[in-house]
């Protein structure tokens, strides 16, 4: 099993250039959270949203820059070409399960952060790292999915 991942794009206004999943703020149009992840790996990614089975939710997360994310769990039900959305999305790539579900893969590092010492999760993945919201995110799945 693989999990899909962004590289954002380096010009957005928010983390850009991190490594995230799809997703999105929620408009006004969107039914839910579930709505808007969908409608939003639609758009950055080219993901039907008829495609996917979702499982659920996980616990929202609170970042350090303010924004409250709500993981969505999905299965991918067939084949797609990912198409990156040009502006929003740098990189489409994928992460196999097994990487995440070994913890020996994840670790702390410390940065400054708004002249505060923040420490943050890191599992890194061949040339990409992954950190902070979207490392936590991992580590959460794991330990859910996990032994």
């Amino acid at each position: 099993m693989d999990l899909i991942l962004t590289k954002r794009a380096s010009g957005l206004k928010h983390h850009p250039g991190q490594i995230a999943f799809p997703g999105g703020k929620v408009d006004p149009t969107d039914h839910d959270v579930v709505a808007a992840a969908l409608r939003e790996a639609e758009e950055e990614i080219a993901l039907d949203r008829r495609a996917v089975d979702v499982l659920g939710t996980m616990t929202p997360h609170e970042t350090v820059t303010g924004f409250s994310v709500t993981p969505i769990l999905g299965v991918v039900r067939q084949p797609f070409t990912p198409i990156a959305e040009v502006g929003e999305v740098d990189e489409i790539f994928t992460v196999p399960f097994d990487h995440i579900a070994n913890r020996a893969n994840f670790f702390v590092e410390s940065r400054y952060f708004r002249g505060v010492q923040r420490r943050f999760l890191v599992v890194p993945y061949g040339p990409y790292y992954i950190w902070g919201a979207t490392a936590w995110m991992l580590r959460t799945l794991a330990e859910r999915l996990g032994p």
